[in-house]
């Protein structure tokens, strides 16, 4: 982004560069390191946390660096002043380390990001994060809690949701009503689980179940969630209208999305606050999208004479989204202008739930986002309150305790949550916070 690189230059000259410690070492999280280490003057990542040391070394080997164990917060500490690149697998250490001015979560995970982000948040540091599913969960709870140390709780641009919420920032700009936020997607099979994706994971050295969740439509659910939350914005109806122009054929012939676009005009009201969703089969992908609307006759005169139709609604798009390339802009803007990519407004308004992704019987686990159990898709947050609906994120790790019919909504009722968690607390704080009633069962939660 310009502006941010000549403030990135000039912290570099000052030789004093934005101090970054980085919770995960995965497939992401070591794009994210090798842009900072290789192409971002005026940012220096000094540690890297990840459950398994060996991946966090691999981190800075990328180019030839040997970075120094540290089994505690003192350990980090010490190296972090001495300059020294460092690795641990203690998470909230690093999250608790004096002397970095930014914490990058990128695991994936959600109780153990619950911790780290939490630590990080507490610590006084920013927080900028590619986990859409964390967010989509207690990503509200977190932003109060970030007020509260009077630091920044933010997603990342490069992911779909920054980049839709920087075309809503720049469509607002022009004095344009954004009326729908949309995603384009390539595949959507919500039975797909870490045997059928195993092939195409192995391809690009990522986790099977990851990549069933893009493919399931759990991922793109908790995407559309957070542009949801960061907007004020809704879903038309469960899982949203995602209309397919695909054919079942990823990867076929695409749809200019210019054309898609006019599957959503008839749920479109410009005096509500607007629609989320997404599309299958279309081109620019994998891209976003985002339809505005405006009043002024002669301001949609000179929009048509800039190509852009007629209107009434009006397509803007980016035609990608470029990941880890983009998470140090995150990192500048949160610093050094207190300005989150995409955060909460205030409460939740979409959540993302779970659904039996095939019928599961009493004593069954629910094991991972994109597995064999369930898959998720985006609710408003009303219904999911009014019907106790269970949200996926919470899911994880939970005990089918009655029969669940495929493609059914789970509830509260239907599972035994697993005692002492964090993320249940923050939950429940949450909808302590937020809801006018909030669930029982989720209340109870909080008190245990």
């Amino acid at each position: 982004m310009i502006i941010v690189d000549t403030a990135l230059a000039k912290r570099e000259a000052q030789g004093n560069p934005i101090r970054v410690g980085i919770i995960g070492a995965g497939f992401q999280a070591g794009g994210i390191a090798l842009q900072i280490m290789t192409a971002t003057p005026g940012m220096r990542l000094c540690a890297v946390a990840n459950r398994h040391m060996a991946a966090a070394v691999k981190v800075f080997q990328q180019i030839g660096i040997e970075p120094v164990a540290c089994d505690t917060q003192q350990q980090l500490e010490a190296a972090i002043a001495a300059g020294r690149p460092a690795v641990t697998e203690d998470a909230v250490a690093l999250a608790r380390a004096e002397g970095l001015d930014a914490i990058i979560e990128v695991t994936g995970s959600l109780e153990f990001a619950a911790h780290a982000v939490l630590a990080a948040l507490e610590s006084g540091k920013d927080v900028i994060q590619m986990n859409a599913e964390l967010d989509g969960t207690i990503g509200p709870i977190l932003k109060v809690k970030a007020d509260q140390m009077g630091v920044v709780y933010s997603f990342a641009d490069g992911d779909q949701p920054g980049v839709q919420m920087n075309l809503y920032r720049f469509v607002a700009g022009l004095g344009i009503k954004p009326v729908l936020c949309g995603n384009i997607k390539g595949l959507h099979d919500p039975y797909r689980n870490p045997a059928t994706q195993e092939s195409f994971a192995k391809r690009w050295g990522q986790k099977p179940a990851m990549v069933a969740s893009f493919a399931d439509g759990t991922k793109i659910s908790f995407e559309q969630a957070i542009v949801a939350n960061g907007t004020g914005m809704q879903v038309a109806q469960r899982g949203m209208l995602g209309p397919d122009f695909s054919g079942g054929v990823a990867g076929g012939p695409l749809l200019p999305i210019e054309q898609a676009v006019s599957a959503f005009e008839p749920y479109l009201n410009p005096e509500e606050p607007g629609l989320v969703d997404y599309v299958v089969g279309a081109q620019p992908g994998p891209g976003v999208f985002v339809l505005g609307t405006i009043d002024s006759p002669r301001q949609r005169h000179y929009l048509e004479l800039y190509k852009l139709g007629e209107g009434p609604y009006y397509c803007f798009t980016t035609p990608y989204h470029l990941c880890h390339f983009e998470v140090p802009t995150s990192v500048a803007r949160a610093v050094l202008f207190r300005d989150p990519v995409l955060s909460p407004l205030e409460g939740p308004r979409v959540g993302v739930i779970a659904i039996a992704k095939k019928a599961l019987r009493e004593g069954e686990t629910i094991e991972e986002l994109g597995g064999f159990e369930v898959y998720g898709v985006a609710e408003n947050i009303e219904v999911i309150r009014r019907e106790r609906l269970l949200p996926i994120g919470l899911a994880l790790g939970c005990q089918v305790v009655r029969h669940v019919e495929k493609d059914a909504a789970l509830t509260f009722d239907d599972v035994r949550i697993p005692p002492g968690r964090l993320i249940d607390r923050l939950y429940a704080e949450q909808e302590a916070m937020f809801a006018l009633e909030p669930m029982s069962v989720v209340a109870a939660t909080f008190t245990e």
